[in-house]
């Protein structure tokens, strides 16, 4: 977390820091859970582009410890207080008091647990990240083949790299697999939309490798005027897709996320790194293929207007595999040809936002209370890519190079 004037009068970035996350984006990741419980019957997740670990955080003390956050934590004060009106559960006492959460709502005390073995949680990142309690880290490329064998290792220790292949599924599948990653922008917004495109077929294509039937996949995305190609193929793979936008992701940002739920891969789908989303280096073969069966249409004799002369118009076919740009759209006209109707129906993925409407708004700007005191970050950067140019501008003597003095 930065400390530019913008990160100091939003609300969410100092209540991170009174909280003890490692980001503000771990709010992101319980609004999202507030409106499509991602964390229920979850027991093994995978957090791709991890660092610096404020969602691995969550995952921790959500699946690991048993804390509970939000709406679930008010609903449980609201049923823990009947139940003490109804004298069905002792008061509390004075000396085991609640601890307070998100918002100042408070939750039943949990007992901590260490590891337990029926929660697995794997974090990947290329940036070096501190440990969490019950957090198995790796530091590897999703982009890269052999990140998948480590992963599978990781989740099953039982796992030998040399008698499988990386086209196997998982024997041991995960619940869940979110991705909070994003490519360092450069406010050319067409150029950031297609490297975070193609971060985000990176991290689909590891999930669809380890997601078992039935599992969930979290992403961040930059909406742009093509993103409906993207649900589109998203549908493929899953029986819903979502767009959400939390409150605590800032309204002028372009970012938002994709929920996808209920993982049902089509009939004979194997996902690999290798062969991305099971087409790879074969996409040439396939065109090819494609336009052999394709009809061809025959030559035809046209008579150029005002002249007694004839062209013979060149044979082609009704695919061009010179074209560069194919436009798909993200839903079909509900009649055929032939008048009947068609089973495709049309679908535009639900925008959705998270978030209560009482909670703060990470565009506003709120008044300080007497006596503020600002906090350090709770973790700061392990190896941020600007320590480099921070050192050399120290080398030179600041901003403006060292003080000559006159003699």
């Amino acid at each position: 977390m930065g400390k530019t004037s913008k990160d100091k009068r939003d609300a969410y970035y100092r209540l991170a820091k009174e909280q003890g996350w490692r980001a503000r984006s771990a709010f992101k990741l319980l609004q999202l859970d507030e409106e499509f419980d991602l964390f229920s019957h979850v027991t093994r997740v995978v957090d791709l582009c991890a660092a610096p670990g404020s969602w691995s955080q969550v995952l921790s003390r959500v699946l690991i410890k048993g804390e509970k956050f939000g709406r679930t934590a008010w609903q449980d004060r609201e049923a823990r207080f009947r139940q003490q009106m109804l004298n069905v559960l002792p008061s509390i006492t004075s000396s085991d008091p609640p601890k307070p959460t998100e918002e100042g709502i408070y939750a039943p005390r949990q007992p901590e647990r260490s590891t337990p073995g029926d929660v697995k949680i794997v974090s990947i990142d290329l940036q070096p990240m501190s440990p969490l309690p019950g957090v198995v880290t790796l530091r590897a490329d999703i982009t890269h083949p052999a990140t998948v064998p480590l992963l599978l290792k990781a989740l099953d220790p039982d796992y030998d790299p040399a008698a499988r292949s990386s086209k196997q599924p998982a024997s041991q599948p995960v619940d869940l697999v979110i991705s909070d990653g994003a490519p360092d922008v450069t406010g050319l917004h067409d150029l950031d939309i297609y490297v975070q495109s193609q971060l985000l077929f990176a991290a689909l294509n590891l999930a669809l490798c380890v997601l078992k039937p039935g599992g969930k996949f979290v992403a961040k995305i930059f909406r742009g005027r093509n993103v409906d190609v993207l649900y589109a193929q998203l549908k493929i793979f899953f029986e819903k897709v979502f767009v959400a936008k939390p409150r605590s992701s800032r309204a002028s940002s372009v970012e938002a996320f994709i929920v996808c739920i209920n993982f049902r891969p089509p009939p004979g789908f194997r996902a690999s790194l290798e062969d991305p989303l099971g087409v790879g280096s074969g996409l040439p073969e396939m065109a090819e293929e494609r336009t052999r069966q394709l009809p061809v249409l025959a030559d035809a004799l046209m008579q150029n207007p005002g002249t007694a002369a004839w062209d013979v118009a060149p044979s082609k076919s009704l695919y061009d595999p010179g074209k560069d740009v194919v436009e798909v759209e993200a839903y079909d006209e509900t009649n055929n040809l032939d008048g009947s109707e068609k089973d495709d129906i049309k679908w535009i993925a639900p925008f959705i936002a998270c978030g209560d409407l009482s909670s703060f708004d990470s565009d506003a700007s709120y008044q300080l209370p007497d006596g503020h005191v600002s906090l350090d970050p709770v973790q700061p950067p392990t190896a941020p890519p600007y320590k480099r140019a921070i050192e050399l501008r120290k080398a030179v003597g600041g901003s403006y190079g060292k003080t000559a003095v006159k003699g």
